[in-house]
């Protein structure tokens, strides 16, 4: 994109979890389980025992509790399972709240069109598909417009472009959170869609939700969200 009075537009760059259980579902699980794993030791039990005191002239039909012993061995297979998937759940939230505690400071880009301008500075991202001239309108928060412009941009994702919070009337327009519009057209003057994202730093991590929520200028995301890390100036 080119520089106006107004805005900074960068030179193109091409390129660049489940909810927990319930304490009242954990303890049906875990109510079914002991249930389950009873029953079986249960039938081992009374299957010894018909062995070991058969009628000689009328022994057990072998095909019968052989089927009923693999069923049962089935079941017992089928706990261990479950007891082994619940422990990797617990590990995979226990990785997604050590990486979302990582984030914590860091600058994070994530899909939106509504910035926070700090010292007369916002700053978006922009995905253009394809060299288009690009239309960019900024409103305030009330949604009245306070600024458009039109630039060439090369095809590229992740392209920054920056308003100093001048408007096209000259007015010097107060910090806030500010939402930008941006459409585009290719060489053939077909309608091009342009996708906008927003930075900013990660405030805090709520670990009481599964996946945790990173706090963004004041809005939750989910680690799934977060598109990039962007490293700091210093």
């Amino acid at each position: 994109m080119t520089t106006t009075n107004a805005a900074t537009a960068p030179t193109p760059v091409s390129g660049t979890t489940d909810i927990p259980k319930s304490s009242s579902s954990s303890s049906m699980s875990s109510t079914t389980g002991s249930t389950l794993a009873g029953n079986f030791q249960t039938f081992l039990t009374l299957l010894t025992t018909q062995l070991q005191n058969q009628n000689p002239l009328d022994p057990l039909d072998t095909n019968q509790f052989t089927q009923q012993l693999v069923q049962f061995a089935g079941v017992e297979q089928q706990l261990k399972t479950n007891d082994s998937l619940s422990r990797l759940v617990t590990l995979q939230q226990t990785t997604q709240a050590t990486q979302a505690l990582g984030f914590v400071g860091k600058t994070a880009l994530v899909d939106g069109s509504t910035a926070t301008m700090k010292n007369s500075s916002a700053t978006w991202h922009l995905n253009v598909p394809t060299d288009s001239t690009v239309e960019i309108t900024i409103a305030n928060s009330s949604g009245q417009t306070v600024f458009t412009g039109k630039y060439t941009a090369a095809a590229g994702t992740d392209i920054p472009f920056t308003w100093n919070g001048m408007g096209n009337d000259g007015t010097q327009w107060p910090d806030g959170k500010y939402t930008i519009s941006a459409t585009g057209k290719d060489i053939a003057n077909d309608n091009v869609g342009i996708a906008a994202q927003v930075q900013g730093v990660v405030s805090s991590v709520d670990l009481t939700q599964s996946p945790p929520l990173l706090t963004i200028d004041g809005a939750s995301y989910t680690l799934s969200q977060v598109k990039s890390i962007i490293a700091s100036s210093n």
